[in-house]
């Protein structure tokens, strides 16, 4: 059948603090044997990184396919699901946070059902890059029950080498620019000039977008020294899926995972190679099979990872299938 788009109004969405829709299109694949082949399918759930948009996931770009069109060479025996989950401010982590809106919700127990009420799927999976790939990890822990496996591509993790040494920059953008003000930043941002015209404006976005997931909004740091606010830091630690991979229930979750997929470029200029081998240890400390486990850092940076995606969705469409379509249905 190949690629559908419907749209899902999500009560999940509505009135959130950002003024985002709360209408979202959904994008699914269906494999060539959907109709003439009375099953069930592995459905693997595709999460945007920050800043990511889903409709940008059908843009053309030279000497490259888009991944639909990588989904549609493939062909997996897998059902694919697109999810949007653009913010005003670039993005919400998959989470639920009180300055964005129920991210999470949406996609678990509300999009979740959506798809298998209008297709036959099985066993769920997760993938995703960058915060896509953070989604992919986080939910999968958070939500056994619906999710079998995940794959992260660069997937944010370890945050003392990812995070950390951006906030010094945010910090002295904020005091050079802005008055130590954030509405100062965004009302700038927002007055018609171009988007991301000046170099501090995505280290800016970023800082104040996770610090909206991560700790409702409070800053990590000092907006005046950038000193670190070691008792707002230790709350976005806890999200850090290094972590959550050492402490329960989250251990067990990994244990029961069907399909984990991990890797990142060696040369990522975010340091996310090393969030993952990090987070590859934690997952073998956990106790997952090896079987279900596949790492690797591979020649590369953070950008020009799509080649990564096919690989990682024949890989969960593999062991989705052969585990039987381990996850409960709601």
């Amino acid at each position: 059948m190949g690629w559908q788009e419907l749209s899902l109004e999500s009560d999940a969405l509505r009135d959130n603090p950002l003024g985002d829709p709360a209408a979202r299109p959904v994008y699914v694949w269906t494999p060539p044997t959907y109709d003439a082949e009375d099953r069930r399918y592995p459905c693997v759930y595709v999460l945007q990184g920050f800043s990511g948009m889903v409709r940008a996931w059908f843009n053309v770009r030279p000497w490259q396919r888009s991944f639909p069109d990588e989904v549609d060479a493939l062909a997996p025996d897998a059902i694919v699901v697109l999810v949007d989950a653009w913010t005003a401010i670039g993005g919400a982590q998959f989470l639920d946070a009180t300055p964005i809106g129920r991210y999470h919700s949406y996609l678990c127990d509300e999009l979740v059902p959506f798809v298998d009420a209008r297709f036959r799927t099985g066993g769920r999976a997760l993938q995703g890059h960058s915060s896509g790939g953070y989604g992919a990890m986080v939910t999968a822990m958070l939500r056994p029950e619906l999710f079998a496996g995940f794959a992260t591509h660069a997937g944010d993790a370890l945050f003392e080498t990812s995070y950390l040494r951006g906030f010094p920059e945010a910090a002295r953008a904020l005091r050079d620019s802005y008055d130590g003000s954030y509405e100062r930043f965004w009302e700038d941002f927002r007055s018609g000039r171009p988007p991301l015209s000046r170099p501090t404006d995505m280290p800016l976005i970023d800082a104040y977008a996770m610090a909206a997931a991560y700790s409702d909004g409070e800053l990590p740091f000092d907006v005046t020294t950038g000193e670190l606010r070691p008792e707002i830091w230790a709350r976005w630690l806890e999200r850090d899926p290094v972590r959550m991979a050492r402490r329960e229930p989250y251990t067990a979750a990994l244990q029961g995972m069907a399909a984990i997929w991990i890797d990142a470029g060696r040369s990522d200029e975010y340091f996310l190679d090393l969030g993952a081998s990090a987070f590859h240890q934690g997952v073998v400390a956990a106790g997952a099979s090896p079987d279900a486990v596949r790492f690797e850092l591979y020649d590369g940076r953070h950008g020009g990872a799509g080649w990564r995606y096919p690989l990682a969705l024949s890989f969960l469409a593999e062991r989705l299938e052969a585990a039987g379509g381990r996850s409960s249905s709601l």
